[in-house]
């Protein structure tokens, strides 16, 4: 069992009778068992709230429902459960409605970036691909809140096949992010059929999954998922485990059929107040991930969505957390500290500043201890001027299809070969004059 006999017990009593082990580890009976109100919480965890504690909680739900699965319920610790972190995730808080000036409903400008159904094409060579808008789980630090449970925004199969079409019709993009919702959510055919569909484009090198089965529904990842999954490889899956306490004996049992199926797996942790917002937590989640085969990934900075301004912490506190990863465990543990761009701008990271100085021939670093090294540049660098001519370069290049040399932001300013010496937004006031 993931929980203890007793506290097993206790929460099959409070179901309503016995719960066999068989049963508790059935993910569809997870599911159907869905707790969406909180007289149930109250009743299943033994808890009472306050009046008017209660009363703002369920206009929280109005507006956010809720939804929590039985297993992730049962690790929520109720001695002091207003500050315990699986209570934080899963059950909704008045703060929610509090909307803020500069919270939006689509931060990361998705929609906007949307050309096809259910696509979002923002870099060059990959795009998102939102198949679902089921979760095991309703968190309630997520971005997409806006749609995860919307019964208008469930994708439809010709949405889908629109979709494929489009990155059918895309060369550039080699890679194809799947996300919801929550993949995993869907049949395990039809999400073959979706696999199948995608490696059938030759384009298509990488197939990545985002999920939080693992976390909040582990029991969904059975042999034959996984099974089905290791038909479809190269898959790269993505998780998101915020906390130690996540990762449970039954999560550690998903994680293991998943990297024993030969997939990569990657942790994309949310900076959250209240809940890891803490060098020693960060840092026990961090090792204990690398320990079950789990590479951390991203540290995001939580989103500017509708109601998460309560989870929000200053980026101070995340360079604070970085600082006590960096040389402190190992290199592999340590994720990469993200800003995704309100606007669309994508992901930009956001590290402690390592070099203090540099001149032509030194560069001045510090180290994670404080100490001050200096390195000697070479004085003899054979520089490559580059003229964009790949097929004429004395470096043993692979072949490289012309659209993947084409230069976009600050790597255009760096090229020997294109003459752009500036970057210029193009709604600037100056440029307005310029064409008045």
């Amino acid at each position: 069992m993931t929980i203890h006999s007793a506290q097993f017990r206790q929460l099959a009593k409070n179901f309503g009778g016995e719960i066999t082990p068989e049963y508790w580890k059935d993910w569809r009976w997870q599911i159907r068992h869905t707790i969406r109100d909180l007289a149930t919480v109250e009743h299943l965890l033994g808890i009472s709230l306050e009046k008017s504690e209660r009363e703002a909680m369920e206009r929280t739900i109005e507006k956010f429902p809720m939804a929590v699965t039985p297993y992730y319920l049962s690790l929520i610790q109720t001695g002091d459960y207003r500050h315990d972190p699986i209570f934080l995730q899963a059950i909704p808080q008045p703060p929610e409605l509090m909307i803020e000036p500069h919270d939006r409903s689509d931060p990361l400008s998705e929609d906007l970036d949307s050309p096809a159904p259910c696509i979002t094409h923002r870099y060059p060579d990959r795009v998102l691909f939102l198949i679902s808008n089921t979760c095991a789980m309703y968190c309630r630090h997520c971005t997409r809140k806006r749609k995860v449970g919307d019964a208008d925004s469930i994708p439809r199969k010709d949405e889908i096949l629109e979709g494929i079409q489009y990155i059918r019709d895309h060369p550039a993009i080699r890679d194809v992010l799947l996300s919801g919702g929550d993949p995993f959510m869907l049949p395990d055919d039809f999400l073959d059929w979706i696999l199948g569909e995608l490696r059938s484009i030759p384009h298509v090198e990488v197939i990545r999954i985002g999920t939080r089965v693992p976390v909040v529904l582990p029991y969904r990842v059975t042999g034959e998922l996984v099974g089905m999954l290791r038909k479809h490889h190269p898959i790269w899956i993505n998780v998101q485990f915020n906390h130690p306490r996540e990762l449970t004996s039954a999560a550690v049992q998903a994680l293991d059929r998943l990297a024993d199926a030969g997939i990569p797996l990657g942790n994309q942790s949310v900076l959250l107040a209240g809940v890891n917002d803490c060098p020693w937590v960060m840092k026990s989640l961090v090792q204990r991930l690398v320990k079950h085969r789990v590479r951390p990934y991203y540290l995001y900075q939580c989103d500017l969505s509708e109601g998460l301004s309560h989870f929000r912490t200053p980026v101070a506190k995340g360079i604070e957390i970085m600082e006590n990863l960096i040389g402190h465990t190992s290199g592999f543990a340590v994720p990469t500290y993200v800003i995704d761009a309100p606007g669309g701008g994508g992901k930009i990271p956001v590290m402690p500043t390592y070099i203090v100085s540099w001149s032509v021939h030194k560069v001045v670093l510090r180290n994670y201890e404080g100490v001050i090294s200096t390195y000697h540049e070479p004085d003899g660098y054979d520089r490559i001027t580059c003229d964009g001519n790949c097929s004429e370069c004395r470096l043993q290049l692979p072949n490289i299809d012309a659209d993947e040399s084409r230069l976009v932001g600050i790597a255009r300013l760096l090229a020997d070969y294109d003459e752009t010496t500036s970057l210029i937004p193009g709604d600037t006031e100056r440029l307005e004059r310029r064409n008045g």
